[in-house]
């Protein structure tokens, strides 16, 4: 059965799950990671040298870094919905998967959430906050001109383009921060939240985390 390590609160991890739901593979969740451990046990530096979730184990196969194994998934059990053969049509999802992870997750997770979620008040950084506050603006800005075309990020159906930025909207929205009017990135996090494996993974509270820089 394929294993999965990481913690249910971390977004990395998020995106993984979420697609194992969407793929409906049987599965067993380790908690790993902050309150859980094991990322320094030499078991586990076995498999990833780095010491950071998520990991998978699909038999012998251990992948690590959660863009690749999205990638993995998709390739191993998505079929041609989720890894198309056609390697243009393909990087469509893949544009989407790096933009995510070097322009918007840096923007909204450490410029934002990091500096002002989870550090205590006393010790937020005003200026970088309100910079990468305006700098995600810039981003779902960019998201709705796209999302104005088709109603998924690479067309008309889910696919691996959404599911890192997608990740990300469930806790943006809930921050209590500056938004901008962004009708069709709204409607595209509306047709995200009537996935059932969207709302099991991705839609879980994050209470824990305020206020802590380490967990």
């Amino acid at each position: 059965m394929l294993q999965v390590w990481g913690r249910r609160n971390s977004i990395n991890v998020q995106k993984v799950l979420w697609l194992i739901g969407e793929l409906g593979l049987p599965h067993e969740h380790i908690p790993a990671g902050g309150k859980f451990g094991i990322r320094d046990t030499p078991e586990f530096l076995a498999m990833n040298p780095h010491g950071h979730v998520p990991l998978i184990k699909d038999g012998e196969t251990v992948v690590w870094e959660s863009h690749s194994i999205l990638r993995y998934l998709a390739a191993q059990y998505g079929g041609s919905h989720f890894w198309d053969e056609d390697a243009g049509r393909r990087s469509q999802a893949d544009r989407w998967m790096d933009w995510s992870q070097s322009s918007l997750q840096p923007a909204f997770i450490a410029g934002v959430f990091w500096n002002f979620y989870r550090t205590p008040e006393a010790l937020r950084d005003l200026k970088k906050i309100e910079e990468n506050i305006q700098l995600c603006m810039q981003y779902f800005q960019l998201l709705d001109g796209v999302l104005s075309k088709s109603p998924f990020l690479a067309g008309g159906s889910l696919t691996l383009a959404d599911i890192p930025a997608g990740t990300l909207l469930y806790r943006y929205f809930e921050l209590d921060i500056p938004h901008p009017d962004v009708p069709n990135v709204t409607a595209w996090y509306e047709r995200l939240q009537l996935q059932p494996a969207y709302r099991e993974h991705v839609m879980l509270p994050f209470d824990e985390l305020r206020g802590r820089l380490s967990f």
